[in-house]
């Protein structure tokens, strides 16, 4: 049974983590990426292989920091839609709200 709560414990507490760190993930492999490169270029030309495994690893890096960039985009432009929705149906109710109370106005003045 403590074995069972304790696994749990661990598996909760570790879970939040993964999902703070991908933004500097990303950075760090195009940086060590693009390190690399220039490493292989400097030590062993331009055209050899290393440079070419590292020019291939540095533009499969830039990619997945393109991809999370346009996903955090996207979810960015829901969130400001779902806003936008949200001030909207408020401003028209109160818009709705305003006109009633002319009319009753309007109408106690008849």
């Amino acid at each position: 049974m403590a074995a069972a709560v304790l696994s749990g414990v661990l598996l909760y507490a570790g879970a939040p983590s993964a999902r703070a760190n991908d933004w500097e993930n990303c950075n760090r492999r195009a940086a060590y990426a693009e390190f690399r490169l220039h490493q292989s270029v400097v030590y062993f030309g331009f055209y050899s292989p290393q440079a070419a495994y590292w020019r291939h690893e540095r533009l499969e890096a830039y990619e997945q920091l393109e991809r999370f960039q346009r996903r955090e985009w996207r979810e960015h432009e829901r969130r400001e839609h779902e806003w936008r929705d949200h001030h909207r149906d408020y401003n028209e109710q109160r818009h709705h709200r305003a006109r009633d109370r002319d009319e009753d106005r309007d109408w106690d003045r008849r």
